[in-house]
């Protein structure tokens, strides 16, 4: 029987009963009086039974329809209570709020920061440089670096902070190979690449996309991968902000490449609910894209 009835019929219904005038009610409403005249005509359709006497000059409810008021009015006062604390709580920052994030300098302190701020949000963090996919599920908000397209997980991808990137090579490395200035003449000497995360192996650029280079060097780590190639263990691509000091001090050198460059490093943010994203979720990015904000400027 419930299935067969809309909630729509049941509020016309209410009000209705309540003015005696199926023009009251759908003033009350804010829809036309045809409309709150077809809902109750349809609930008693769907009842099978009179629900009010009508008139030319009054209307009364019927034992039927008195019946179904008393019993109908408290349950939709609890539904309508239920929706309104569901929808105070979609606008409360509140909750368990489950994020991955790489161990950044800036980010401990951001988390710290936002959780004092509201002291109704339950936190739990995992710091992975890499996660698996699978490890994905139950997290609200995933932070992972990039390199070029994102890749279609479902996921929506909000871009936090991006760092223009560089080929740079020690001094003495240099010594010992031509100066490389194409990608070509790159591809075969030694290079530093990342053991796992930013798919691993290949290096990539803005116009050639993923090459594969030669290493024998592989780290999930920039400031190993700069360590590295200042002590000449092979080619580099780090953001520019990384090695800005080594370029000046020259302890690296930069490898201008004539018809390509890096892809930018860019920091993601994934999360789900494209439509209907939480609102901690939100507050949280808003807030954490203003901590790096900060902390770069």
């Amino acid at each position: 029987m419930l299935e067969n009835i809309e909630l729509q019929w049941l509020l016309s219904f209410q009000k209705v009963y309540e003015q005696l005038s199926f023009k009251s009610a759908a003033e009350l409403r804010q829809m036309p009086k045809s409309n709150v005249s077809r809902h109750v005509a349809l609930l008693e359709q769907a009842l099978n039974v009179r629900l009010l006497e009508r008139t030319t000059r009054k209307m009364i409810a019927t034992e039927a329809g008195e019946r179904l008021y008393h019993n109908v009015t408290p349950l939709l006062m609890a539904m309508g209570d239920v929706l309104q604390e569901i929808h105070q709580d979609g606008e409360t920052i509140s909750g368990h709020l489950k994020i991955i994030t790489p161990d950044l300098p800036f980010m401990a302190e951001a988390v710290a920061a936002f959780c004092h701020q509201h002291p109704k949000v339950q936190l739990s963090c995992d710091t992975q440089l890499n996660p698996e996919e699978g490890l994905l599920e139950g997290f609200d908000v995933v932070i992972r670096f990039g390199r070029g397209l994102m890749e279609d997980s479902g996921w929506v991808a909000r871009e936090l902070i991006r760092w223009p990137s560089c080929v740079v090579v020690s001094p003495s490395l240099l010594k010992q190979h031509t100066k490389p200035n194409s990608i070509a003449q790159l591809s075969s000497l030694p290079c530093i690449t990342s053991l796992s995360v930013l798919q691993g192996m290949p290096w990539r650029f803005k116009n050639a996309g993923a090459v594969n280079v030669s290493s024998c060097y592989k780290v999930n780590s920039g400031q190993m991968a700069k360590a590295a190639a200042v002590k000449g263990l092979g080619f580099a691509i780090l953001p520019w902000e990384a090695c800005r000091a080594e370029l000046e001090e020259g302890t690296l050198i930069k490898i201008e490449l004539s018809e390509d460059e890096p892809d930018d490093l860019v920091l993601y943010a994934l999360y789900s609910g494209r439509h209907y994203p939480l609102v901690k979720v939100t507050a949280f990015l808003d807030y954490i894209q203003l901590v790096i904000q900060r902390y770069y400027s």
